[in-house]
Formats: structure tokens, C-alpha cells, sequence
């Protein structure tokens, strides 16, 4: 198989954040997504979804630059850039040294002012403000492993309003996480698509793509369908989806 890298393209694009030109993704001889073509216009709120073993989280690695295709292009639009961030899964993140909810929010800002460069004032009223707007005002100073898990995930959210990006993507950013947290986080999804940015959030809750997700990518290791969700979520595509990864694409 040959090998392409994701790149950012010098040709202009309309209104194309990210475009997948017959991705292949996986390692070695096993193959998680094949064949994957389509776009994420810049400014739309699309959800991907699909069984387990689909190749969601595999897709969002090779869009953040973390995994290579095996075959094809990820196309950046230059419009984007470096302007793209990700909320990893949970799982994923080492939450073991010890640091402050302040400082794990600051870590947002680090493209802005360097490792060895200390945060003035303005930066310091930033991350008060982003607490603030994920309501954890006033738990600065607590350490991050004494928060619960909504507590932990309004944090992470609020180091992504740091980051000021265009493009966010988010790896199934409600697992394990309470209502009311739920809530408000998808409130803030909705604001920061009202401010044109292009959000795509990796989810499992079709009835949450339904309500929240105007759009909606159904994988099965390949693509099965991609558009508005309620054209994706029907009956016949959620059932060929889990045949197709029951059955490994057969």
C-alpha cells in the first residue's frame, strides 16, 4: 500500500474545512476505514457515529495528524491550519501528575505564549473568565484529581475555549458524564457553532444527534452514509451498519 501524510493544501476551497479523498486508515495489514470520502464544510456541526469497531476514534486520530493514511488524503483547508484541536477520549489522557484546575485550563494558551513564557494578567482574567463559562468558578486552586468526572470534562472543555480554534473535534465527549453536565456542555457546543466555528464530536446517543447534530457520518469501517441526520439515522443504514461490522465489511 502506498503511504500519504495529512496535509494542508494551498488551494483554496470553498467553505471546505476538512475533506477525506479515499482514506484508508489502519496499521499494518489490518484495515479500520476504507475508502472514506466526503467533507466537513467549515461551520457545520456534524456527529459520527456508528457500532463499535467502526473506526470513529481511528478516523478522528488521522484528521488531527496522529495517524497516517494507508491510502489516499486528508485535506486541510487553509483556511484551518494549525487552527484545529481535539478532545481525546478520556481514556487517554494522563491525569496522574499532579496539577491544578487553573493551570490544566491554562494549557490551552500554551500556543499563544510558549512553554517558557509566564501568563500575564490577561491570561490569567482568560482562564478565570473560561471556568467561569463551564461553571467551575472558584476551583481553580483544586486539583484535578479530586474532581468528578463532569467536573473533569467542563475543565477540558474550558481548556478548548482557550484554544480558540476553528476546527474542534471531540472523541465521545459525554461519556460518564451527568446530565446536567451534558447540558451545558452541548450549550456550549451550540454557541461555539453560532460563532461559525466547524465542530465533529464522535457520539454513541443517536437520539443527542437527532436533537443537537444537523449533520451525522455513519461508519461501519466504511462509509455508509453521510448528510443531514435524519437522512443518515434511518432504519435501513443503522442495520447495514451493524451487519457491515459484524460481519468485517462482507
Amino acid at each position: 500500500m502506498g503511504h500519504a501524510m495529512v496535509v494542508t493544501d494551498a488551494r483554496p476551497a470553498a467553505r471546505v474545512a476538512v475533506e477525506l479523498q479515499q482514506v484508508w486508515l489502519g496499521w499494518h495489514d489490518r484495515v479500520a476505514v476504507r475508502d472514506a470520502s466526503g467533507t466537513f464544510d467549515e461551520g457545520s456541526l456534524t456527529a459520527i457515529v456508528g457500532p463499535n469497531g467502526a473506526g470513529k476514534s481511528t478516523l478522528v486520530k488521522a484528521m488531527t495528524g496522529q495517524l497516517s493514511p494507508m491510502r489516499g488524503r486528508i485535506r486541510i483547508a487553509p483556511t484551518v491550519g494549525r487552527h484545529l484541536v481535539c478532545l481525546p477520549q478520556r481514556a487517554e489522557l494522563d491525569l496522574s501528575f499532579p496539577i491544578s484546575t487553573f493551570d490544566l485550563v491554562a494549557l490551552g494558551a500554551w500556543h499563544q505564549m510558549g512553554a517558557w513564557r509566564g501568563m500575564d494578567r490577561t491570561g490569567r482574567d482568560a482562564v478565570e473568565a473560561a471556568l467561569e463559562a463551564v461553571g467551575l468558578a472558584g476551583l481553580g486552586r483544586q486539583s484535578v484529581s479530586t474532581l468528578s468526572g463532569g467536573q473533569l470534562q467542563r475543565a477540558l472543555f474550558a481548556r478548548l475555549m482557550l484554544r480558540d480554534a476553528q476546527v474542534i473535534l471531540l472523541d465521545e465527549p459525554f461519556a460518564a458524564v451527568d446530565r446536567a453536565t451534558t447540558e451545558d456542555l452541548l450549550g456550549l457546543l451550540h454557541q461555539w457553532h453560532a460563532e461559525g466555528r466547524t465542530l465533529i464530536a464522535v457520539l454513541h446517543d443517536l437520539d443527542m444527534v437527532r436533537s443537537h447534530f444537523p449533520r451525522a457520518l455513519l461508519l461501519a469501517g466504511q462509509v455508509v452514509a453521510w448528510g443531514g441526520s435524519a437522512e443518515v439515522l434511518t432504519s435501513a443504514n443503522l442495520h447495514l451498519a451493524r451487519h457491515l461490522c459484524a460481519t468485517g465489511g462482507a
